[in-house]
């Protein structure tokens, strides 16, 4: 039977042995390891049961498991795991062919030598992004992490030669994939968007649009918002590509046609998509452009980070954190140690003010407002 409902692990055992079981009974089993280890049931529901262990256990399909009942032994057998995602080792100079089927992920596979047999391959869950990219435009994968040339590209596949992989890196499922100078005709609102946005309506207090590259792209938003009648609805746009970059001042002047109107610093993707060496200067033409324009920032990812997550900060991360001061929203992501990143960015933010004014900037030309000076 499948899991009731998500946990840490979960095994797959004999329908009628399973309904057989009562809260209180332990499972004992010798592990992979040659280990005695005990489950001990803790619920029974119509769809499986919650047992919890105390010891670490190494589990593997075929195993035996005994529960002892009346002075009578049953058995059960743990039975295959369900797939789990897969990862793909990569390193410099390999090479990754990207396709637009879906199909699992599989690592390249060499002969007895060494040799290239065939490469890495991984599905994308977008494909219609194959027939806008060419040869020779760069792609990153995972905020970064990873990056590579497109050595060819169709309708089907594209052929990625690995750039960037300091020292081998692990490429997991799920995680997503930019391509900063390609020219993505993309739909700026598709099905999944519109039913989300039919839901906020009745639900929500604002939303935020992710990926937004052009004015069309906020009127259309705009659009949708006046049919479904929430005009209550404030709307943050999420600049994190080049284009919406370029485009921002276009973006302002869309977006502030209606109140409760503001823009997010996205400093993950947008680091990827205008390089890493030029993200703090990207993200002061933005502060700049939307002080002028009386639009509140956001300043958001990776923001008090290793706090949140390790619970101390590097040193690196406070300069950055105080740098927020000149935004009007700071966001933290979530951790184990939030409610201390939270009291550490307040008491910051509080310090800070005394030092900067976020209105006191030299407000010098940005060649991001060029166009416009016309």
């Amino acid at each position: 039977l499948p899991a009731p409902s998500a946990a840490a692990a979960s095994i797959q055992v004999g329908e009628r042995w399973l309904r057989g079981l009562q809260v209180g009974e332990r499972i004992r089993l010798l592990d992979a390891r040659q280990a005695q280890r005990r489950l001990e049931v803790v619920e029974v529901s119509p769809k499986g049961c919650w047992a919890e262990v105390h010891k670490t256990s190494y589990l593997a399909p075929g195993l035996r498991l005994t529960v002892e009942r009346g002075g009578r032994k049953t058995h059960s057998h743990i039975g295959d795991f369900a797939p789990q995602p897969g990862v793909l080792r990569l390193k410099e100079d390999d090479l990754l062919i990207l396709t637009a089927d879906q199909t699992p992920g599989r690592p390249a596979s060499h002969d007895s030598r060494g040799r290239l047999l065939t490469p890495a391959t991984l599905g994308c869950t977008l494909p219609q992004v194959f027939a806008d990219v060419r040869g020779g435009e760069p792609v990153w994968f995972d905020d970064g992490k990873i990056g590579g040339v497109i050595e060819r590209a169709d309708l089907d596949t594209l052929q990625v030669r690995i750039t960037h992989a300091p020292g081998g890196a692990k490429l997991k499922g799920d995680k997503g994939i930019n391509f900063p100078q390609s020219t993505l005709r993309l739909s700026a609102l598709g099905d999944q968007d519109l039913a989300a946005l039919a839901f906020a309506a009745k639900h929500a207090d604002g939303i935020e649009m992710s990926f937004v590259n052009s004015a069309d792209d906020v009127r259309a938003l705009l659009a949708e918002l006046e049919r479904l009648q929430a005009d209550h609805l404030g709307v943050v746009l999420k600049i994190e590509t080049r284009r919406g970059f370029d485009n921002l001042p276009a973006l302002l002047l869309a977006g502030m046609r209606r109140g409760g109107f503001g823009v997010m610093i996205a400093r993950g993707d947008l680091a990827v998509e205008g390089g890493f060496e030029r993200l703090a200067a990207l993200q002061e033409d933005i502060l700049c452009l939307c002080e002028a324009a009386h639009v509140p920032v956001i300043w958001a990812t990776q923001v008090l980070e290793n706090l949140a997550k390790k619970g101390s900060p590097s040193r690196a991360e406070i300069t950055d954190a105080a740098t927020g001061v000149r935004a009007e929203c700071v966001m933290l992501n979530k951790g184990p140690h939030i409610l201390k990143a939270v009291a550490t960015l307040d008491e910051l933010l509080v310090r800070m003010q005394g030092y900067n004014s976020k209105k006191r900037q030299m407000l010098r030309k940005l060649e991001l407002a060029s166009p416009w000076a016309d």
